[in-house]
């Protein structure tokens, strides 16, 4: 099937599949603020995660995942993954396991039916350039965190769009570092060759590899924000060579 007509048809899928579950979601969110919170949330999550693995079959795309053992499916995570491309989403969803949240750009927050799911997953929405919106979002994440959920940051800031890894913002570590919870690092390579690279969708080898989490609690300040950043950054960067060294 032509490289085209492969993304028209998986532009479709997504945006039906937004539309017609977005009312089920509503439903089971509802659901979760009658007294039914953790099941219903493993509820939405299975329904992304059916979603995603159904766009992902579409593309075409070999996923070769690793690490999967060493994701915490119980407690409180703070999962930091490289973002090269709209699809690490995606694969996130698909792999992880468990109910996680984004935090997500403002900008999202304006797309129809993209930023009811976002809020579904239990998502936050932050403006980089609002200082107090930033930290007031930062915030509630952390309580989140705190609560036992699991949120993903892309450290980077922005999808890197081919660039190679990005240099990390150390504020987006305060998630894990002021809630105490473990980070649980993603390397995902070959995500940027799915779509961004051509604006076609094509089917190539994509690698996903999760690393040991990275225990925080016991970090002595001077370690804390900087350093971690540095740390993590380090680890995503040679799983991402590692990554690409390896045959498809």
């Amino acid at each position: 099937m032509p490289a085209l007509l492969i993304t028209i048809v998986d532009f479709i899928i997504v945006l039906v599949a937004m539309i017609v579950l977005a009312p089920l979601g509503i439903g089971i969110f509802l659901l979760s603020r009658a007294g039914l919170k953790k099941p219903m949330a493993a509820a939405i999550y299975k329904l992304a995660q059916v979603w995603s693995l159904l766009l992902i079959a579409c593309t075409g795309c070999t996923v070769t995942v690793r690490g999967r053992e060493h994701i915490p499916l119980q407690g409180g995570l703070c999962l930091v993954s490289n973002h090269g491309s709209i699809f690490d989403i995606l694969l996130i969803l698909a792999l992880v396991g468990r109910p996680v949240g984004f935090i997500a750009k403002k900008e999202l927050a304006l797309i129809p039916f993209l930023n009811i799911w976002i809020f579904l997953l239990g998502g936050l929405f932050i403006d980089r350039k609002n200082i107090r919106q930033a930290v007031g979002t930062m915030n509630k994440g952390i309580r989140r965190i705190k609560q036992g959920e699991a949120i993903v940051i892309f450290p980077e800031g922005t999808r890197s769009q081919g660039q190679g890894l990005l240099p990390f913002r150390s504020g987006s570590f305060k998630l894990a570092t002021q809630s105490g919870a473990p980070i649980l690092p993603i390397a995902i390579t070959g995500s940027y060759e799915i779509f961004e690279k051509t604006c076609r969708i094509r089917a190539v080898p994509v690698r996903v590899t999760f690393m040991p989490p990275v225990n925080t609690a016991c970090l002595p300040p001077q370690e804390r924000r900087q350093h971690l950043a540095d740390q993590v950054h380090g680890l995503i960067s040679k799983a991402l060579e590692a990554g690409e060294g390896a045959s498809p």
